[in-house]
Order: C-alpha cells, then structure tokens, then sequence
C-alpha cells in the first residue's frame, strides 16, 4: 500500500477497470521497449504500459523500527482492529524530497483498511511493538507497528532500474482507448522487493 503510491488506488487488473480511473498494478518486467515495457502480472496474463516523459521512478531499501524517528513524514496503510485500534501493515519512510506527498488520512480498498501518510509526532512502546503519534493537516492518528510489519525506505530512481526480471508496483491511468499509461512506478532493487 502504497505507497508516491499514497493515493487511493483500486487493485486488480488494469484493463478491468474503466478509463480515467487509477489502477495499481503488481507484476514483473519481461521487456523493456522505447517509451514503454511488457509486464507479466500475478495472474500470468501480460500487459503492455506506456511509460511517459516525466513519469517518477523509484525503488525501496529495508529499514527497521528504528529508523522511525519524531519529525520523519511517513505512510502506514493500517487495518482497524475490533477496539479501534490502528495496526500497520506496512510503513515506509519518506525522503524529505517527498515530505507532503498523499498528506492526509483516508480508507484504501478493504473494509477497515486505511493510508496515513504525516509526519511522525511521537514513538512510544506499545503492547505489540511500537506506537507512532502521526499528525497531518487537520488531524492526527495513532498506529501501533508489530516487529514484524515491513518498514522500508523510498529513494528515488530512474529508468534505468526497469530491467527483465525486475518485480514492480506501477500506479497507471487506463484511457479510453484502452492504454495503460504509468504515472509512477517502484521497482526491485538489489533483491528488495516493492511493497505491494
């Protein structure tokens, strides 16, 4: 979840949804051609994406609990458990080239399934890990992160990490002519994978 993925995205394949609406594709580089690639998706069926001038790349390194301190901005997607509590699924950290980006708290595509994206308030202990004290513009959260919840890092990249084999998570638009075109895609770097 995710995520300069930190929009509302709506899952699946690309071609099931109608144009003009955003999609977020999970899927492995086969080939890459002038202005575009061929994917291979979860379900074994490829997809051919446009790739435009201008389109943001990045890729992702492993980070820990640790490295979440007060005054970082980050995004956690998080279910709601049955007290109301916020778990994370997942949280990857910003770099302050990005502080802003998808700012704000919003439901994502399960029930109880949300996006926080804000600058980390406070860390204190919790019963199953660590608990974040997140604040953005017009509200704040609380999400408690388990030792096992994936913490990664967004760093910025280019074309060049579009390689056959690469895993990628592509967020894309689908025109009315039926074209994928990205608008931002993450891609496995050095064996660490995007999060889905």
């Amino acid at each position: 979840m995710n995520w300069f993925f930190a929009g509302v995205l709506i899952p699946g394949l690309a071609v099931a949804q109608p144009a003009g609406v955003p999609v977020r594709i999970n899927a492995v580089i086969v080939a890459v051609e002038a202005g575009g690639m061929t994917v291979r998706q979860e379900d074994g069926a490829t997809m051919a994406i446009r790739l435009p001038p201008g389109i943001r790349y990045g890729t992702q390194v492993e980070r820990s609990l640790a490295d979440i301190r007060p005054g970082e901005f980050v995004g956690s997607a998080a279910m709601r458990g049955r007290d109301g509590t916020l778990h994370a699924q997942e949280v990857h950290i910003f770099p302050e080239s990005m502080r802003g980006t998808g700012e704000g708290h919003r439901p994502m595509d399960l029930p109880e399934q949300t996006m926080t994206n804000a600058v980390v308030d406070g860390v204190a202990a919790a019963s199953s890990g660590r608990s974040l004290r997140m604040r953005y513009a017009g509200g704040e959260q609380t999400i408690e992160v388990g030792p096992e919840v994936r913490v990664v890092g967004l760093v910025p990249g280019d074309v060049s990490l579009l390689v056959p084999g690469a895993a990628v998570t592509v967020r894309a638009m689908r025109g009315a002519d039926g074209v994928v075109t990205a608008v931002a895609v993450q891609a496995e770097k050095d064996g660490v994978k995007p999060l889905p």
